[in-house]
């Protein structure tokens, strides 16, 4: 269990990894087309999909508990963790004898927006079904992850907050847009908070866009600068790390190029 859970080289790890991107894709999809009018009987195709990708998705928790060497470090993880709430409301509203429409309530709503989440598990290692990535294509996909899960939380938060106080929130349509606007500065002001909830989530998502982001893009950028040092220390300041072609050290200005043995 433990093993093909991780696998990502043999055709059944592949597959295994494929078809749990594939079904959080939909996951994450049925709860969208949730948020807009639809027909009853649309409405319970949904539902019943929802509930199937929920079950697998809750067997393959219990497989990962059950696989681990050390199942309270694994029930820990806040990978694991995340996998547990993204399924907590279905599995709510089926062992208990609420409707369907429980899950518009406020709090079940907001946890399966943290389905998003489950993405970050695919991007653990450098390790994918398709092959091996470098440290800087694994560095690039977690900031194009981030920026996407920052917008989808945001505008899944934001409709939780005022789909039932402000007429221009209609679906998740109109969150994931008034977010857009608003993490990007533009604010056209055709939607704007209308409940004390609404506005806080917009503070959070900016403070979250604002720190989360450039934490993530700096890292980028320190790896390829790091690519471009030389491991030499300066033995005036302690400073390591050094341009190639550096004489001088750039934090003090001591000679240093002598103490540096080219490798060459």
């Amino acid at each position: 269990m433990r093993f093909y859970l991780l696998d990502h080289r043999t055709p059944l790890g592949k597959a295994i990894d494929i078809g749990l991107l594939a079904l959080n894709l939909v996951f994450v999809a049925v709860f969208v087309a949730q948020t807009y009018p639809l027909d009853p009987a649309r409405r319970a195709r949904l539902w019943d999909l929802e509930v199937a990708i929920a079950a697998v998705f809750a067997a393959e928790y219990v497989l990962r508990l059950y696989g681990a060497r050390d199942r309270l470090s694994e029930a820990t993880d806040p990978y694991t963790v995340v996998d547990l709430l993204s399924v907590l409301p279905t599995v709510l509203v089926v062992f208990y004898p609420v409707s369907t429409v429980a899950l518009n309530a406020g709090f079940l709503r907001v946890l399966r927006v943290v389905r998003v989440l489950r993405f970050y598990r695919f991007t653990r290692d450098e390790e994918f079904f398709f092959g091996t990535v470098s440290g800087g294509a694994l560095r690039a996909t977690k900031l194009l992850l981030t920026v996407l899960v920052v917008l989808f939380l945001s505008a899944g938060l934001f409709y939780t907050a005022e789909v039932r106080a402000n007429p221009d929130v209609r679906h998740f349509g109109d969150a994931f847009y008034y977010v857009v606007i608003t993490l990007s500065t533009t604010g056209f002001g055709d939607i704007v908070p209308v409940t004390r909830a609404g506005r806080w989530v917009t503070v959070a998502s900016i403070l979250a866009a604002i720190i989360l982001i450039p934490w993530q893009a700096s890292k980028i950028v320190r790896a390829w600068t790091s690519d471009d040092e030389v491991p030499v220390t300066c033995p005036n300041c302690g400073l390591t790390g050094h341009d190639p072609d550096a004489s001088h050290c750039k934090a003090c200005g001591h000679v240093i190029y002598q103490e540096y043995d080219s490798p060459d």
